[in-house]
C-alpha cells in the first residue's frame, strides 16, 4: 500500500468515525429535548409554574391558539396561572436538532378551564429550543387548533 492510499484510507476513517459521534450527539440532543418536551407537559398537567420556569428562556415568545401572543417568561408564567388543567397529553411528538437549536412538534389534547371558562382542546403545537449555558431552553411556541 503506498503512503497516498493509506492517508486517503486514514482520512476516509476520520470522516466516518466524526460522522458516527455527530449522529451520536444529535440522538443525545433529541432525547434531551424530548425529555423537556415531557416536563413542560407535567408543569401544564399539574399546574407547575416553578417547573415551567425552569424550561423557559426568559425572551421566551408563545402564540396561543386564537392568535394571542405573549412575551416573556413573566407573561406566560401569569398566562399559566389563569388556566387550572384537568388533563394535558402530547403524542406525534418529532424532534429535529439543529446545532444548539431543536425543533419539536406533536400533537396535543388538554382540557380545563380558562379565566373560569373550560375548554377541551386538540390541536398541533410546534417548540423551539435552543441550547443555553448547557441547558436546553424553550424560547418560542406556537399552538393551533385541529378542527373537530
Amino acid at each position: 500500500m503506498n503512503t497516498r492510499s493509506m492517508i486517503w484510507g486514514l482520512l476516509a476513517a476520520v470522516m466516518i468515525l466524526s460522522g458516527a459521534q455527530a449522529r451520536a450527539d444529535t440522538s443525545a440532543a433529541e432525547q434531551a429535548v424530548i425529555a423537556a418536551e415531557h416536563q413542560a407537559t407535567e408543569a401544564t398537567r399539574t399546574n407547575n409554574v416553578d417547573l415551567a420556569a425552569s424550561l423557559m428562556a426568559d425572551n421566551y415568545v408563545s402564540t396561543d391558539q386564537d392568535g394571542t401572543v405573549f412575551v416573556g417568561k413573566a407573561a406566560n408564567l401569569a398566562d399559566m396561572k389563569a388556566t387550572t388543567w384537568t388533563s394535558s397529553e402530547i403524542s406525534d411528538l418529532k424532534v429535529t436538532v439543529f446545532g444548539d437549536a431543536a425543533i419539536a412538534t406533536g400533537t396535543f389534547v388538554a382540557k380545563g378551564t380558562y379565566k373560569g371558562k373550560p375548554f377541551d382542546d386538540r390541536g398541533r403545537y410546534t417548540d423551539t429550543w435552543v441550547k443555553m449555558n448547557g441547558k436546553w431552553l424553550q424560547v418560542a411556541s406556537h399552538a393551533s387548533l385541529i378542527k373537530k
